[in-house]
């Protein structure tokens, strides 16, 4: 991110992060419909007058957080909809919100998608009835995080690998082993995204140095293979110098130089780099996690009419571009990057660049049921890997 609108614009996001958001953090009842309509909708209806949403700081920006950034107000005004939104901080917290049936929606991750698909909280939907729908990547549609048996649960908001960061005066990384291996230089000064999801990416190494695991999917594994991506994790805790949770605390790592080398974002590479010229990201040539968060309707919604409008005008165009500008990630329509402010925007984030996605597996939830299709075993499910994770690091 060389440019000042988009430092100046992430760096205020790092503080949205920390507080609200954009938008009203109420709910309203204003117009609610009955319960079990957003299961079956065929054609769109007059709006309900609100839609209350769950999403990620930045995600639901209405001008409060920066005057220059909205694609909210105009929404309002266009669908009569009063957009009301709760940040969530965790993934698990956006599950535990939408169980709750105050919601209309969630910009869900991987790590939260299939979960609330498996827990009935969410509705199928129908993309007939969101025209943006059509411009969306294909890489995008009717994935493993967005899709049950061939339908769609949601509409793709944007994407991004979990790259390495890295200080160029230490060397450059190439590998996911420049993570693990206990020869690394980086050792003592690597920085972990402290998440059990982040236990896919030891499988990844695994992947690559133990292929006789027979891991193919980095979310589907089996109790032996989980073990063995627990062990690498053990092993690696020692040349952790840093977990972290919260970007703005991996950005002044790595701007300070206590941390050298670690799982990022690009948009925190962008920040750090600004005030650090040493620090830049890679992706690792053996594969890398990464996101792709989906917009899905509650079960309970009691404005879905209010919310497909929403979800077909998150991913238009204009307010994609947006978006994806403001948070720091590459948008889900195609047409978004014409309409950036930063015309390298798009390239920055590799947003037309299928192969630079091919080895990147998007969060996933991962389920008893294999997600790489072995129906001989069984897989170890979320729940499991939450344990596995707080007891690595208690």
């Amino acid at each position: 991110m060389k440019t000042r609108v988009r430092i100046v614009a992430a760096a205020a996001l790092m503080t949205a992060m920390l507080g609200a958001c954009g938008g009203s953090d109420s709910t309203s009842d204003s117009g609610a419909s009955d319960t079990t309509v957003a299961a079956g909708m065929t054609e769109l209806g007059a709006g309900e007058g609100a839609v209350n949403l769950i999403a990620w700081a930045g995600y639901v920006e209405n001008g409060s957080t920066d005057p220059k950034v909205d694609w909210v107000t105009g929404f309002e005004k266009e669908t009569g909809c009063k957009v009301n939104v709760k940040i969530g901080n965790t993934s698990d917290e956006m599950v535990e919100l939408m169980q709750s049936g105050e919601y209309d929606g969630v910009s869900a991750s991987g790590d939260a998608s299939l979960r609330l698909i498996a827990g009935g909280d969410v509705s199928p939907v129908n993309t007939d009835l969101i025209p943006n729908y059509a411009d969306v990547y294909a890489g995008l549609k009717d994935r493993q995080w967005n899709s049950k048996d061939g339908v769609s649960y949601g509409v793709p908001h944007g994407r991004g690998a979990n790259v390495m960061a890295y200080d160029t005066t230490t060397g450059t990384p190439t590998s996911i082993k420049d993570m693990f291996d206990p020869a690394s230089k980086w050792a003592g000064k690597i920085s972990v995204y402290d998440a059990p999801i982040y236990i896919a990416d030891a499988a990844i190494y695994l992947m690559a140095t133990q292929p006789e695991l027979g891991i193919t999917n980095p979310y589907a594994l089996d109790q032996t293979q989980f073990d063995a991506a627990i062990e690498a994790l053990k092993a690696q805790k020692p040349m952790v110098g840093q977990y972290w949770s919260l970007y703005t605390d991996q950005q002044a790592a790595l701007e300070k130089g206590t941390v050298t080398l670690g799982t990022s974002w690009q948009v925190i590479v962008n920040l750090a780099s600004a005030n650090n010229k040493n620090i830049a990201a890679t992706k690792a040539t053996d594969g890398a996690t990464g996101w792709s968060d989906t917009w899905m309707i509650s079960s309970k919604a009691k404005h879905p009419n209010c919310m497909y409008m929403w979800m077909n005008h998150i991913i238009s165009p204009e307010a994609n571009a947006a978006v994806a500008e403001w948070f720091g990630e590459a948008p889900s329509n195609a047409k978004a990057c014409a309409l950036t402010a930063d015309k390298n925007h798009c390239a920055t984030y590799h947003s037309d660049d299928e192969e630079y996605f091919k080895d990147v597996w998007y969060w996933t939830t991962p389920t008893t049921e294999c997600l790489d299709g072995r129906t001989d075993t069984e897989c170890v499910p979320f729940s499991e890997w939450v344990n596995a994770w707080n007891e690595l690091r208690a």
